[in-house]
């Protein structure tokens, strides 16, 4: 009995470190597979992949160009089809990734065949799950829309001003004013084309909620959308719509289960950024040490080494000393380039300080637009809202929102939205016809330096 008491706590302390790795074992494939599945269907790439890119296999290059190709296309509502070449989508991808702010050398030195560089994929896609929220915005864009849904916008978005002193277009960056002028005239015909099918939408949108008005089992929607009127007119769609809404349903869930296990799969991260930087000394070392070595090799072997040797010593003796004449150079013209800076900021003091009047000037013009101000400020709305067609007499307006309770929901009126829009849109009128004196202010003083030119405004 002693002998079996003493064996106890020797056993107990060699059993806790091997759960450890049985525990994390089956949570790092649970993580990746749950990321997998929680991409679109059209851009799920198979739990292996990621596998074979954390020990940068060439077999799972393709496949990630392909996977980071389809899920940026879809970030910028960009069209794409399987027949892609590889050269295109690689292409894309770096000037993608370029825009969005990841400047990692190494990614964009890839090759453009997308034969190579799958850890380096990983890395990228790693930074798109985490910067970027990607899962949170292919969530949002997919979504499965069953209501009658608008975008409401009253942010004030901040327009860059104008700069002053911007520099002067040279002859190879200058267009054509009348090719300038096809083009607003093209736009604006396109904008009128757009407006006038967003009417009817609304018209036809209308309608619907209007005939359908007291048929819906919500006593706060209390009318159809297109997607149920369509079911009812064609009841044999529910089987795809059914699909869809099932697939939407594991999608999120598989969601859940990644936010879950997120933990996980960035240590499992931390853990190939590791690999990748051992990677990088050890190759650094072995180029420091083949530069070390390769000197004496070709003195051991050449008997003309040792006069070589010398001719290099006195030439790098040389190059010290340019370098050192060069340094003072540099210094002598950076001095005499700061005396010419602090004598052209004394010339540009009146420039700046008519500049200044300017800004003031302007910034005088917004404050008086804003006597709206007074009141407090209102909660801005941003995104997608239901539209629902109220029949009381009091709240006779289209409310947005997807509502559940009257408590729970705070319905806002169509035309208070359009009365923020109005206002909204008077101040931006408001700006472009100071615009517009500038520019005709601008185009003045430009005329008056021409000699023998009449300049006739529109």
């Amino acid at each position: 009995m002693r002998g079996r008491q003493r064996e106890q706590p020797r056993e107990q302390p060699r059993e806790q470190p091997r759960e450890q790795p049985r525990e994390r074992g089956p949570a790092l494939p649970a993580a990746v597979g749950a990321l997998c599945r929680a991409l679109p269907p059209r851009a799920r790439p198979a739990p292996d992949t990621l596998r074979r890119a954390r020990f940068d296999r060439p077999q799972a290059s393709q496949d990630f160009w392909r996977l980071l190709y389809v899920l940026l296309k879809q970030i910028h509502r960009g069209r794409w089809t399987e027949s892609d070449a590889i050269g295109a989508q690689v292409r894309f991808v770096k000037s993608a990734l370029w825009y969005h702010g990841y400047g990692r050398p190494q990614l964009h030195q890839l090759p453009a065949d997308g034969s190579a560089g799958s850890r380096e994929l990983l890395l990228a896609f790693s930074w798109l799950l985490h910067s970027l929220r990607l899962l949170e915005q292919l969530l949002a864009r997919n979504r499965l829309q069953t209501g009658d849904e608008a975008s409401v916008c009253t942010c004030e978005d901040e327009l860059p001003s104008s700069q002053e002193g911007a520099a002067a277009a040279g002859p190879e960056d200058r267009v054509d004013v009348r090719y300038l002028q096809w083009l607003n005239g093209r736009l604006r015909l396109q904008w009128c084309s757009l407006h006038a099918q967003h009417q009817e939408q609304c018209k036809l949108l209308h309608k619907i909620h209007l005939f359908t008005r007291g048929s819906h089992m919500d006593q706060n929607l209390g009318h159809f959308s297109v997607t149920e009127t369509d079911l009812i007119r064609q009841p044999g769609n529910y089987k795809q719509l059914l699909q869809l809404l099932e697939s939407e349903a594991m999608q999120l869930e598989a969601f859940l289960e990644w936010k879950r296990l997120e933990p996980v799969y960035w240590q499992w991260m931390e853990t190939v950024l590791d690999d990748m930087a051992e990677e990088g000394n050890v190759t650094e070392s072995q180029d420091a040490h083949v530069e070390k070595r390769r000197l004496p090799e070709v003195t051991s072997c050449c008997p003309w080494a040792d006069k070589l040797t010398g001719q290099m010593v006195r030439l790098s003796r040389d190059l010290m000393a340019l370098q050192e004449q060069l340094h003072q150079l540099v210094a002598q013209r950076k001095a005499a380039w700061w005396e010419k800076v602090a004598a052209r900021e004394e010339l540009q003091k009146e420039r700046f300080s008519a500049t200044a009047r300017k800004i003031q000037e302007s910034v005088e013009l917004k404050l008086g637009g804003l006597t709206s101000l007074r009141a407090p400020k209102k909660k801005e709305m941003h995104g997608s809202c239901r539209l629902v067609l109220r029949s009381k007499p009091t709240a006779s307006k289209v409310g947005f929102g997807g509502c559940v309770s009257q408590e729970a929901v705070s319905a806002v009126g169509a035309a208070e939205v359009i009365r923020e829009l109005q206002v909204r849109e008077t101040s931006l009128q408001r700006e472009l016809e100071q615009l517009r004196q500038e520019c005709r202010h601008r185009l003045d003083e430009i005329a008056e330096g021409l000699e023998g030119v009449i300049c006739i405004s529109p």
